[in-house]
């Protein structure tokens, strides 16, 4: 047994890392679920592990190193889109961060072993005693890196909301980081017999320092665009709450006059003037309680409350009257954020416009879950004027109803649809109301 482990022996090494091929994948998953926030249930773990893991074992037995690498990086993004949803940015990075956490690990404690046995990277992968406690140190950090992620709920999180300059800039960050990585790694472990030690070490101590100073950047622009996205939130909660206050102090002022009016109306036992009276004056109170719903803590996602705040200080500039109904935490959403805030500007744009050609300028937005079936609806009613509306004709490329305007807004939400099987919008009109009520199946 003794001369097993201390022996070169490939095979043995083969057959007795399927358990650790395991391990490898389910922390990898940990890592990337945790740093990017996505959700998950045990299931979609059990068959995202099982799935990557045997992508992993039979590149083992039946293909090369090098071309196993390759493999993985193509099969593991279709595997981790098709368990978890995720998008475009959030599957490259699945499968970027777990490579860039092990290659790292392993190259510096392969030289730490080295640096007491003095056996080249080479041999001491192949002798099992070695390997097995040099891929046992790696998980035990990767462990331990995974759960100070979880403790001190540090994420990645924040590339989904950031501006597209720096989430480009922060990707292609990434991108040279792993090309680095595997030119060291190649280089490293193919040719370390010719490199001295001290070479070695502070060739490890570079590839560390440029991702320190890549985190350290990473973390600071991270910080500039909260700062950045939480002044525009304040200034926004700024502006509601004063007209807020102007609408409170006018109600405060004019609460004898409507007493009084209350009083002479029902003096005179004059009910139907009493009810007109009364329906005139809800629609202030409706205007009071729409801009108390328009909160960040109602609306607790910042990319939709700045949206919806901008569309409705457009709209009361305009004199269109928006009533806001909230009745699902909106974090809750199951849709890529960027794609839905998109899709919700355009539909709002379109609302506002024909609302703002009525005499009766109403636009409501109701934020709903259906109680029995796991789907959502964004649903938006507005009044308008044209009668005419052909509800296929204006999703085509181009057409417009207005002289002017390009007719891509609901081209463009039209082509989003179609990329995902998980979104609905059903456009109905009545004689009063156009709405446009968009599904999201989860």
């Amino acid at each position: 047994m003794k001369n097993i482990l201390f022996m070169p022996n490939e095979t043995f090494i083969n057959i007795f890392s399927i358990p650790f091929i395991f391990i490898d994948v389910l922390l990898g998953i940990l890592l990337f679920t945790t740093l990017l926030k996505i959700s998950h249930t045990k299931f979609q773990l059990l068959v995202a592990t099982i799935l990557m893991s045997v992508v992993t074992i039979f590149n083992r037995f039946f293909t090369s190193s090098t071309l196993s690498v390759i493999i993985n990086m193509l099969i593991f993004p279709i595997c981790i889109f098709a368990v978890f949803r995720t998008n475009f940015l959030q599957t490259i990075l699945c499968t970027i961060i777990p490579y860039c956490f092990t290659i790292i690990l392993e190259i510096f404690f392969e030289k730490v072993f080295y640096v007491f046995t003095q056996l080249p990277a080479n041999l001491l992968l192949t002798i099992p005693i070695y390997r097995f406690s040099i891929v046992s140190v790696v998980y035990l950090c990767m462990y331990l890196l995974y759960r100070c992620f979880k403790k001190f709920h540090f994420s990645l999180n924040i590339l989904t909301e950031m501006n597209k300059k720096n989430r480009n800039l922060i990707i292609a960050n990434l991108i040279l980081g792993l090309l680095v990585i595997f030119c060291q790694f190649y280089l490293l472990n193919y040719y370390s017999d010719n490199f001295p030690l001290i070479t070695c070490l502070i060739n490890i101590l570079c590839l560390l320092a440029y991702f320190v100073i890549s985190f350290v950047s990473f973390i600071n622009i991270s910080k500039l665009e909260t700062t950045s996205m939480s002044l525009e939130e304040s200034q926004l909660s700024y502006k509601t709450l004063e007209l807020l206050y102007d609408n409170m102090r006018t109600f405060k002022h004019d609460f004898g006059n409507i007493l009084d009016g209350f009083a002479s109306y029902i003096e005179y036992n004059d009910m139907a003037g009493l009810k007109k009276y009364y329906n005139e004056l809800s629609l202030d109170f409706n205007h009071i309680n729409n801009l108390s719903t328009l909160n960040p803590k109602v609306i607790n996602n910042h990319s939709i409350y700045v949206l919806l705040a901008n569309k409705y200080h457009k709209a009361d500039e305009k004199g269109i009257k928006i009533e806001l109904k909230v009745l699902f935490d909106l974090n809750t959403l199951q849709i890529n954020m960027y794609e839905f805030t998109r899709m919700l500007g355009i539909l709002l744009d379109n609302a506002i416009e024909a609302a703002s050609e009525c005499n009766e300028k109403l636009v409501n937005v109701i934020f709903q879950k259906d109680s029995h079936n796991p789907i959502q609806y964004i649903i938006i009613s507005n009044t308008y004027a044209n009668k005419n509306i052909n509800t296929e004709k204006i999703f085509e490329k181009n057409f417009s109803t207005k002289k002017g305007n390009t007719g891509l807004g609901l081209w463009e939400i039209k082509q989003l649809l179609k990329k995902n099987n998980r979104l609905n919008l059903k456009t109905t009109i009545t004689e009063k109301y156009f709405t446009q009520k968009l599904e999201i199946y989860y």
